[in-house]
């Protein structure tokens, strides 16, 4: 057989989000196995209100609830960011009533939480297009960000009003605003301008519910992530389940495509 030379293109991104810094792995003896960044579709809401027969709204104020506990839980495992997926753009086609109980959760849920995330050291930012909210939800959600931004110990991203490829198109509408052109525009350039740019991917993806998608959460920077599908919906998915999570993720071997 006759060999062929195969010129290599420009090599990629490394898509490894690389190992956790000396700083972050001070009392930690699972370093070597822990993600980085864990990703978690909160799946299973309004299921587990019908299963109680239960109105909607006890589902969603249930599944508040448990994000506590997998905040505490993360925070104490050495994990460097959190990634909830809560309220996506293709939610609004629910019924008006559904929406207003989800954004006043939220309202009511950061402005509660955010001397506790602040005594954690926990920072919190929004991943979506904030302007599209209401005033009451962007002011709200200011003052807590305004409040946990000196936050070292974890990165908490809570998805609002968040979709994917409109995250996607945003960065590169930046890009474009910025003046790059097209020899300029690679995946670094792009990975730059994401709402997580300063961040590194998610290791492991989590959804609760029993469903196995994605949904259109982090579609950029989950290229790689392993990802982890449990029946749990997600009020019953507590710290147990979650180092569950953890357990698989540490078995797996990552190569990149290498």
């Amino acid at each position: 057989m006759t060999e062929v030379s195969v010129a290599r293109p420009e090599p990629a991104a490394d898509l490894s989000s690389g190992p956790l810094p000396a700083e972050a792995l001070e009392g930690r003896a699972d370093e070597a196995v822990l993600p980085r960044h864990v990703a978690i579709i909160m799946d299973g809401n309004r299921r587990w209100a019908r299963l109680r027969a239960a109105p909607e709204a006890e589902g969603h104020a249930a599944g508040v609830e448990a994000i506590r506990p997998i905040l505490r839980h993360s925070v104490k495992r050495g994990i460097e960011v959190l990634s909830l997926y809560a309220f996506s753009r293709e939610n609004w086609s629910r019924s008006e009533g559904e929406v207003r109980t989800l954004f006043s959760l939220l309202e009511s849920a950061i402005r509660d939480e955010t001397p506790e995330l602040v005594r954690q050291g926990v920072r919190v930012q929004i991943l979506g297009r904030m302007g599209e909210l209401p005033e009451a939800t962007r002011r709200s959600i200011g003052e807590a960000l305004e409040a946990t931004v000196g936050g070292d110990r974890m990165t908490l991203n809570v998805a609002f009003n968040y979709s994917g490829r409109c995250e996607i198109v945003d960065a590169a509408r930046q890009a474009l605003a910025d003046g790059l052109g097209s020899e300029q525009l690679d995946e670094a350039a792009i990975a730059r301008r994401l709402y997580t740019g300063d961040l590194p991917d998610p290791d492991l993806l989590i959804r609760t519910g029993g469903d196995q998608r994605v949904s259109n959460f982090l579609i950029w920077q989950a290229a790689y992530a392993e990802l982890y599908f449990c029946e749990e919906l997600w009020p019953d998915f507590g710290p147990d389940s979650l180092d569950a999570a953890l357990e698989e993720y540490s078995r797996r071997t990552r190569r990149f495509g290498r």
